[in-house]
């Protein structure tokens, strides 16, 4: 799996992450969507991974996602972030998979 993450998008994780410790997980979000297939992807900060977790190298550093939910993504991907609409996107050459993707702090309870 390849995933690139833009200058844009860079600049925001950074600016999300100021002064945090943490792990950035790309995360298949499944609560509240009503079965394992239905579920929106979006970016965690979180304090520490868990066993299922595969670390991706990234051009901006590395990222996790769970070995399950892998089938869920694609093999190439980019995250972006859209000034216009103030979110991150997750783009791949073929389609969007989250035009609107959130970033979620998990560190903070």
């Amino acid at each position: 799996m390849n995933i690139t993450i833009t200058e844009g998008a860079a600049a925001k994780i950074r600016e999300r992450m100021d002064g945090k410790s943490g792990f950035l997980k790309l995360k298949y979000d499944t609560d509240n969507c009503g079965c394992v297939v239905c579920g929106v992807s979006a970016l965690w900060l979180v304090g520490d991974l868990d066993e299922d977790d595969r670390e991706i190298k990234t051009n901006e550093g590395s990222i996790y996602i769970e070995k399950s939910k892998e089938v869920f993504f694609d093999d190439n991907m980019k995250i972006d972030f859209s000034e216009k609409a103030n979110c991150f996107q997750l783009k791949s050459p073929n389609q969007y998979l989250n035009p609107r993707m959130s970033f979620y702090d998990k560190t903070v309870q």
